[in-house]
C-alpha cells in the first residue's frame, strides 16, 4: 500500500550513520580545541600571576642604588632619599621617569637619569647646576643662583668668586626666588649678561645691575661703570669694552658707555 503524501510531511530523510559519526567527531574535536584554549589561557594567567608575585619578593627589591656624575653640592644620601628608593621598593614598580623627576627637583641637580639593573639595582646619573651669580636676600642671607636664575642655596655671607646680580623693577628691588625656584623675568637681561661675559674682562666684573627700565650696567674692580644699555648686540658691545680696556688711557675715567655699538664713549 502506497503511503499517502500527508503521512510523509515533516519527516526527515534518514541520516547515513557515517555522516552522523563524522558530525559527532567534528563536535568532539571542537570541544577538545576549546578545552585546549581554556587550559592554555589559564596557564598563561597562572604564570603571569606567579611572575608578578615573584617580582614582588625580597629577591627583586631595590637593594643597591648607585649614583654617578659629579655632584659636590648634593650628598649621595640626599639624592637617594629624594628618589624614594631608600624604602627598597620592588624593582618592577620603580617608575624611572618619575624617579628622575624627583631627583631633578633638588636645587642643585640639573638633570637625572634612572635605569634599572636586574635583579636588585638602580643606577642614577646626575649633573649639577653651576653657581654663577649671587644676590642679596631674602632677608639677611645671600642667595646663590645658576645662569638661568634658579636659586641653588642661601648662605649667611656673600660667597667669594661670584658676580653680584642686582635687579630693579619699576616698583623697587627684585629679590631672588626661594631655593629651587627661578628669578622673576625682570632679571632675564642681567642673567643673559652674566652667562655671556667674555674672558677678556669677565674677571674684572664685580656686579651686574639691571635698572628699572631694563638697561644693564657693569661695575668693574677698577671703579669704572660700563653702561651696556639693553641686552641687544651684546657681542659687539663686549668687543667695544674689551678694546677700550686694552688700549685706552682710563686714568680718571668713571664710565664707559657702549649702549650704541661701535660708538663707545668714555667719560670721567
Amino acid at each position: 500500500m502506497t503511503p499517502s503524501p500527508s503521512s510523509t510531511v515533516g519527516r526527515r530523510p534518514p541520516v547515513d550513520p557515517r555522516i552522523r559519526q563524522r558530525r559527532a567527531s567534528v563536535q568532539r574535536s571542537r570541544g577538545r580545541r576549546r578545552l585546549h584554549w581554556i587550559v592554555a589561557a589559564l596557564v598563561v594567567v597562572v604564570l603571569a600571576v606567579g611572575a608578578v608575585a615573584l617580582l614582588h619578593t625580597p629577591w627583586f627589591r631595590v637593594r643597591v642604588v648607585t649614583v654617578t656624575g659629579s655632584h659636590p653640592h648634593t650628598p649621595t644620601a640626599a639624592i637617594i632619599a629624594a628618589s624614594g628608593l631608600d624604602g627598597h621598593p620592588p624593582l618592577v614598580d620603580v617608575p624611572t621617569g618619575a624617579t628622575a623627576a624627583k631627583v631633578a627637583a633638588l636645587p642643585f641637580i640639573a638633570s637625572a637619569q634612572v635605569r634599572r639593573h636586574w635583579p636588585d639595582g638602580v643606577a642614577i646619573a646626575v649633573t649639577e647646576r653651576v653657581p654663577t651669580v649671587t644676590m642679596s636676600g631674602p632677608g639677611p642671607v645671600w642667595s646663590v643662583l645658576d645662569s638661568q636664575g634658579r636659586t641653588l642655596e642661601t648662605v649667611p655671607s656673600r660667597p667669594p668668586g661670584l658676580v653680584l646680580l642686582v635687579v630693579h623693577a619699576a616698583t623697587g628691588p627684585v629679590l631672588p626666588a626661594a631655593v629651587g625656584a627661578t628669578l622673576a623675568p625682570t632679571g632675564a637681561a642681567g642673567l643673559a649678561v652674566c652667562r655671556t661675559l667674555p674672558p677678556a674682562f669677565a674677571a674684572q666684573v664685580l656686579s651686574v645691575t639691571v635698572a628699572g627700565d631694563g638697561t644693564v650696567s657693569l661695575a668693574l674692580n677698577s671703579g669704572i661703570t660700563v653702561l651696556l644699555g639693553t641686552g641687544d648686540d651684546l657681542p659687539a658691545k663686549y668687543e667695544d669694552v674689551a678694546a677700550i680696556i686694552a688700549h685706552a688711557d682710563l686714568r680718571g675715567a668713571t664710565t664707559i658707555d657702549v649702549t650704541v655699538p661701535q660708538s663707545p664713549t668714555v667719560s670721567g
